[in-house]
């Protein structure tokens, strides 16, 4: 079986390192593979290296990690001429602008042909959506009339992270028909983001970070759509009771930097020392799939504190009890804290709540931990989309 994956570039974050396990446990199950990937903006970490490392060396097109645009045209002549060459059973998109020119790419193999039309399988995989805070109104329009076309020219299946997303996508949005979605869980290499706690401390110490201080962390891409600048108003509000760092680079990074706040940026990192110097892990975003650091942290036994957006809901679980403290509002869930979001009143008291209570701390934690290990593992990953794969139906 031949497998032809593409996403827009291998920048750090969760949709980078899925694709690579995916092609992993796919090639070890006797697939023929071939990643196609666009180049990582300036100021973000290549995630190149970390492929090759687990034998998936990817084919470069530059022009795929543009934003959408006639000069595409171009990009989508040469996907339909690599299809050509590698002749996939199957290709499977991930991100938007790589399944846009994918899916229009795989229109022209599948029916420009003399004789009968090509079979092959097209899936494609939303790791987040871009229909609501990426863009302005009629640009978002325009997104959504490219989806909802795709997915009914040339999607055979169309795969979400969550139930949540599933939800948005199909139910809000109207993207593609209930038939076509299969809900697959982010998975991860637990042995791989766990870390030692001898490593959160030399981290700590090169930092310039006290041993016994409690630490909030943010991880991931410094970019507008996480939503730093709550992270820094919150840290604001609540300078003297813990230390707060942010881990990760972006577009965004230089600009925060100069607004003062008492936060410390610590670029990018491995994930494993990371974690390890933490005792919160923190997300602000205002639109997520299903946020990997948020994973890595419950694996690593940290508790977190998240806006309510995508599969975030499905990740932290059900609402145990909801709290309101001065005017402040937030929910505490099976397995972390949510606030609205952008509530920067919420998110305060939620973490002020949460740095107060250890014992709530230890068990949001250890509950995170345990609901990662029974679901969010690699092995599990490679084993639905392997049944994804084989529910396609024959191909001839």
């Amino acid at each position: 079986m031949r497998l032809l994956r593409l996403i827009a570039r291998l920048n750090v974050g969760g949709p980078a390192r899925h694709v690579v396990w995916q092609n992993e446990g796919l090639a070890a199950n006797g697939f023929e593979s071939l990643l196609v990937t666009g180049t990582v903006p300036e100021g973000e970490q290549d995630m190149t290296e970390f492929a090759i490392a687990r034998g998936v060396t990817p084919l470069v097109l530059p022009s795929m990690s543009r934003e959408l645009s006639p000069r595409d045209v171009l990009t989508i002549w040469q996907v339909w001429r690599l299809m050509v060459r590698f002749r996939p059973d199957i290709v499977h998109t991930h991100t938007a602008k790589a399944g846009a020119v994918g899916r229009i790419a795989g229109l022209l193999y599948r029916f420009v042909k003399l004789g009968r039309p090509r079979h092959v399988k097209f899936v494609h995989t939303y790791h987040g959506h871009v229909f609501h805070s990426y863009y302005g109104v009629w640009k978002t329009r325009f997104f959504l009339v490219i989806e909802r076309t795709l997915a009914r020219l040339n999607t055979d299946r169309i795969v979400v992270l969550s139930e949540q997303q599933l939800h948005e996508i199909r139910d809000l949005f109207g993207v593609g028909r209930a038939e076509q979605f299969a809900v697959v869980p982010l998975g991860i290499d637990i042995d791989d983001v766990r870390g030692d706690p001898r490593d959160g401390e030399a981290l700590r110490d090169e930092l310039g970070i006290a041993r016994d201080a409690v630490v909030v962390g943010i991880v991931g891409r410094v970019t507008a759509i996480k939503n730093h600048e709550l992270f820094l108003r919150v840290a604001t509000e609540l300078r003297g009771l813990a230390t707060f760092v942010v881990y990760g680079d972006g577009a965004d990074r230089a600009m925060l930097e100069q607004r003062g706040a008492p936060v410390l940026f610590a670029g990018t990192r491995e994930a494993g020392p990371i974690y390890a110097s933490l005792d919160v892990v923190a997300l602000t975003s205002r639109n997520e799939g299903t946020p990997l650091a948020l994973i890595e942290a419950m694996a690593n036994g940290k508790a977190v504190i998240s806006t309510a957006v995508g599969g975030v809901i499905d990740l932290l679980g059900a609402i145990e009890s909801h709290v309101a403290i001065d005017g402040a509002e937030f929910d505490i869930r099976e397995r972390g804290i949510t606030v609205p979001s952008d509530d920067e009143a919420g998110f305060v008291a939620g973490l002020k709540y949460l740095l107060g209570d250890g014992q709530l701390r230890s068990t949001l934690a250890a509950r995170g931990r345990s609901y990662v290990e029974a679901t969010h593992s690699k092995a599990r990953l490679v084993t639905d989309i392997l049944t994804l794969y084989q529910g396609l139906g024959p191909i001839t």
